[in-house]
């Protein structure tokens, strides 16, 4: 529940976009039809898309696969509807997925989720590990385009399991980005049984050394079963159905290298990534994310986010980022019974229009240097919004990319939700420096950090490449 920086748009996640399928697991390349990967036409196999009603046959099959026992019609309603008017075909969009940088870090936030770590086999070899990738990239080289995997979900043999699971064969793409991640612990050493299997992926030597895991801050009550991993795929698109599919599927392909460790489903985006999109709001009723960067802050971009070449940075990491996810439950009932005044003292914005408590719009800086005719400042000197800010973080920005997410009730009735808090920066040290000063955050009376995790996202693909190319050839 960071305040930071912002995103950059689409622009530097674009590229001459292929259109290859993937034959399961395989990486069979078929010479399906090829066209151009403009944004606002798809196509789903060889089948042309039907022009659906937005989201009016899809709303409740997809909710349902998204928030499975969520519960209330809060969360039902925001896992089913809710998407924004003023975007053009956004069921049927295209992002290109080619380009400098992995597309869905600075490409506008959608409007929906799906998260999974995954696990590496004990027996799963550089190889194997490789061909993944291979395959991987294949399949997303296919499924952004708003096509099917292989021979699809219905066109293949009668006798055989379909390449494709068909949940999404007539949705288009739905502006779905997938952003691939490699935890440290492909870089080190492994354990398997008793015993330890040296550099097993020969990445020991291109582990970057800023590449440190994160350390445990004040409050922490990190699980380590929901937090890590090997490799990270990050899902976004404007239809939840889309981006389960593309994990559900990417999954299939993994078989027998690597296994599912956890998964986050997300909804009601947390920040804006461009500014033709509003500021969203979390579940405590914020405006959440106005200080992210912008995708179109070039300079901010540079300064935190894209790692850049220099006398000790690899070319093969040039164009990559950080990312760090944290699941922060949030105590919904205890914060829904403080009054309006406590809420904005805490965040140090009012909630309507997320103006700081020392001005009147929400994009106006805030003034940490005003105060109220007893002398006490406007702004609480613990208010998550003056402990975020860049002016309190040795000018740190980040760029935010977080979600909404409702894992259902408790015994007792209470929401299990929170905010699925993604950031991207070029140097891990940058989001320690800014959570690091939030140990005093009034907010942390109502939230738990109980996830943390953090994966190198190398740079973008080429035409031909596999994702991580570079960094294996180096």
């Amino acid at each position: 529940m960071t305040e930071h920086t912002s995103p950059n748009n689409e622009s530097a996640e674009s590229g001459s976009a292929q259109h290859d399928t993937v034959k399961n697991g395989n990486a069979e390349n078929h010479a399906a039809e090829r066209g151009t990967a403009e944004r606002g036409t798809a196509e789903r196999g060889k089948l042309t898309p039907s022009r659906r009603e937005l989201f009016g046959m899809i709303g409740a099959g997809a909710a349902g696969i998204a928030v499975g026992a969520a519960g209330g019609a809060a969360a039902q309603t925001a896992l089913s509807g809710g998407f924004d008017d003023n975007r053009v075909d956004t069921v049927h969009g295209v992002v290109p997925f080619e380009g400098e940088h992995q597309a869905g870090i600075t490409t506008e936030a959608q409007d929906r989720m799906h998260f999974a770590s995954f696990e590496l086999n004990r027996a799963t070899s550089r190889e194997d590990l490789i061909q993944l990738l291979k395959d991987w990239t294949t399949a997303a080289r296919a499924l952004t385009q708003g096509k099917d995997i292989g021979d699809g979900a219905v066109d293949g043999a009668l006798l055989l399991p379909p390449d494709d699971t068909g949940e999404a064969h007539d949705l288009g793409a739905a502006n779905l980005t997938l952003t691939f991640g490699f935890g440290r612990t492909l870089f080190a050493d492994k354990k398997s049984g008793q015993s330890v299997i040296a550099d097993p992926y020969g990445l020991r030597s291109k582990l970057p050394k800023e590449f440190e895991e994160l350390p445990l801050f004040a409050f922490d009550l990190i699980d380590d079963a929901i937090s890590g991993g090997d490799l990270c795929v990050q899902a976004c698109a404007d239809d939840p159905q889309v981006a389960v599919h593309a994990i559900r599927n990417l999954s299939r392909i993994a078989f027998g290298k690597a296994r599912i460790k956890w998964t986050q489903l997300g909804f009601g985006r947390t920040s804006s990534t461009s500014r033709s999109q509003k500021t969203p709001r979390n579940l405590f009723g914020f405006k959440d994310g106005t200080a992210s960067i912008k995708s179109d802050e070039a300079e901010k971009l540079k300064d935190f986010v894209w790692i850049q070449k220099g006398d000790k940075t690899p070319d093969y990491l040039v164009g990559g980022t950080y990312l760090v996810a944290r699941k922060i439950q949030m105590t919904i009932e205890i914060w829904d019974r403080q009054h309006l005044n406590e809420q904005q003292r805490v965040i140090g914005r009012t909630k309507g229009e997320g103006a700081p408590l020392s001005g009147s719009t929400e994009f106006e800086t805030p003034n940490f240097k005003a105060l109220n005719p007893d002398g006490s400042p406007v702004i609480d000197v613990d208010a998550h919004v003056r402990l975020a800010h860049s002016s309190n973080n040795q000018g740190v920005e980040l760029l935010r990319r977080g979600y909404n997410y409702v894992d259902g009730s408790n015994e007792l009735g209470q929401l299990n939700a929170g905010l699925f808090f993604i950031t991207f920066q070029n140097d891990p040290a940058k989001f320690v420096q800014v959570q690091g000063n939030l140990k005093s955050d009034l907010l942390n009376e109502y939230i738990r950090h109980i996830g943390s995790s953090l994966w190198l996202v190398p740079p973008g693909v080429r035409p031909g490449e596999y994702i991580g190319q570079r960094i294996f050839e180096a």
